[in-house]
């Protein structure tokens, strides 16, 4: 068995009655290259099943500590059944995109079984242009982007001849999972050891505290921040980024407020070489241009609905903090930054421009603050209040002021042409998550096969037109092509 570290825990301990913790995907397939011209339930499963022994998770279950006193465990599901997570579907007629975005929004919004593996795969028939499409979900605790794309990969061949695995020496046998006593034991040693981690890693993470999203709006917070850093110079530890701590007036905007448990979802993509022409004629990088055209679509999306602060927004934009040697493995290897975007400035140049120095200054800042900051700091959660904490610290950090406005995640990706069971995958669409704490919309991309996928998860009463955001993308980039000479 294997534990959650305390940050995959959170991940856990954020669901609610409007909120789920699973991230997903949405491939777009062109059958017609697959055996027969079609893609089967039967011929996904014959790709999927020799291959899971390449993704521990997808036979993994949760394993609970008794009383709340340890983190939960992976364990080696004994009733893994693979019948149960690999499921069709099927669009009425020839299922439009809207209707795509809108079951794949009904799907995300319902919580993974805790008593089973936390992962589901369908595979939707009818889609638009004899068109197919996979959507699958795992939950947060169990993955990252980085890791999520590698789980997904275990179905993904650069050929339409699906390629052979080598099988493992051992034939895989999970043993019974343990006894309750058992497991209320391991959490009784693990709450002694707990004081000992924490002496070895939070000495070096509070002197930050008041640096996470949100910890300003934690009373004490900024406190216990400056005195940690006072005495970390005191014995000759620097802090790294002394009196220059960014401080930000995150705007009130229509994408804020208590999410519902309701999701819309859309789906587009745009061609790197054009966004590649942008970035060398303006000297950024494919990521600011990103984020122009992200902050461009947002600007013309609150001018619709009366809600342009006079301000920029605050983005929260998650940062993959693994290393080499802990590729291939399972779970959360992140942090995040802050970066101010302008929507309050309708020159589409002045915009650019803005972007860039905002980048720039976000990352200077993250880089002086500890890479496993978050892990750190969620490991300072009392065990056995873990659930309740986290959900409170949500509620609490967003009533004085808003940490952020939303999330906008850029998750690299192949630039090759891949194959699912002989069809051809046309798109790949992230299908993220939101919560009260994010904001009501995420925008989470991946670059694949020369184009940026873009997929926007939104709660369904906050941004019920998600789809226009996918058009202003498009009209963002045109109006940034224009302004070259």
């Amino acid at each position: 068995m294997q534990q959650l570290t305390s940050l995959d825990a959170q991940f856990l301990n954020v669901e609610s009655p409007t909120t789920v913790g699973h991230v997903g995907s949405l491939l777009l397939l062109d059958p017609s290259t697959a055996p027969g011209g079609d893609l089967t339930l039967d011929a996904l499963r014959d790709v999927l099943e020799p291959r899971l022994h390449l993704a521990a998770p997808l036979r993994q279950r949760l394993v609970m500590v008794p009383l709340g006193l340890g983190r939960p465990y992976w364990a080696d599901d004994p009733d893994f059944d693979l019948e149960f997570h690999l499921r069709d579907i099927a669009l009425p007629g020839e299922g439009t995109e809207e209707q795509l975005g809108e079951q794949v929004a009904r799907l995300h919004a319902r919580p993974l079984d805790r008593t089973r593996p936390l992962w589901e795969m369908y595979l939707i028939h009818n889609v638009a242009g004899g068109r197919s499409a996979i959507y699958s979900k795992v939950h947060h605790a169990a993955i990252d982007g980085v890791s999520g794309a590698e789980i997904l990969a275990t179905i993904m061949d650069v050929s339409p001849e699906p390629r052979e695995v080598d099988q493992p020496e051992d034939a895989w046998t999970p043993g019974v999972l343990p006894s309750q006593v058992e497991m209320l034991g391991m959490g009784m040693i693990q709450a002694v050891r707990q004081p000992v981690s924490l002496v070895r890693t939070l000495p070096k993470a509070l002197p930050h505290l008041i640096d996470l999203p949100g910890a300003a709006n934690v009373p004490g917070a900024k406190t216990i921040s400056d005195v940690a850093g006072t005495v970390a110079r005191l014995a000759g530890q620097s802090r790294g980024g002394d009196g220059e701590r960014r401080r930000f007036e995150t705007p009130r905007t229509p994408l804020n407020g208590p999410i519902t448990a309701h999701r819309r979802f859309s789906y587009g993509s745009l061609p790197l070489e054009e966004i590649k022409q942008v970035k060398n004629a303006f000297g950024m990088t494919v990521n600011d241009v990103v984020m122009t055209l992200c902050t461009s679509a947002l600007r013309q999306w609150l001018l619709d609905h009366d809600g342009l602060p006079a301000t920029p927004i605050v983005v929260a934009v998650p940062v993959s903090i693994r290393t080499e040697d802990e590729k291939g493995s399972g779970g959360n290897q992140i942090s995040v930054m802050l970066a101010e975007m302008p929507t309050h400035l309708g020159d589409p140049r002045e915009r650019l421009q803005f972007v860039q120095t905002s980048m720039a200054e976000a990352k200077r800042h993250f880089q002086a603050i500890p890479a496993t900051i978050l892990q750190d700091l969620s490991a300072a959660l009392p065990t056995a209040l873990n659930g309740l904490a986290t959900r409170s610290l949500f509620r609490l950090v967003t009533v004085p002021g808003l940490p952020f406005n939303l999330f906008i995640s850029n998750v690299p990706g192949p630039q090759l042409p891949l194959y699912v069971a002989g069809a051809s995958i046309t798109g790949v669409y992230p299908v993220s998550a939101v919560t009260d704490l994010t904001g009501g919309l995420n925008i989470t991309l991946f670059s694949y096969d020369g184009t940026l996928d873009f997929g926007l998860i939104a709660c369904r009463e906050l941004v019920p037109d998600v789809w226009k955001l996918i058009g202003y993308l498009r009209e963002a980039l045109d109006e940034l092509l224009a302004q070259i000479d």
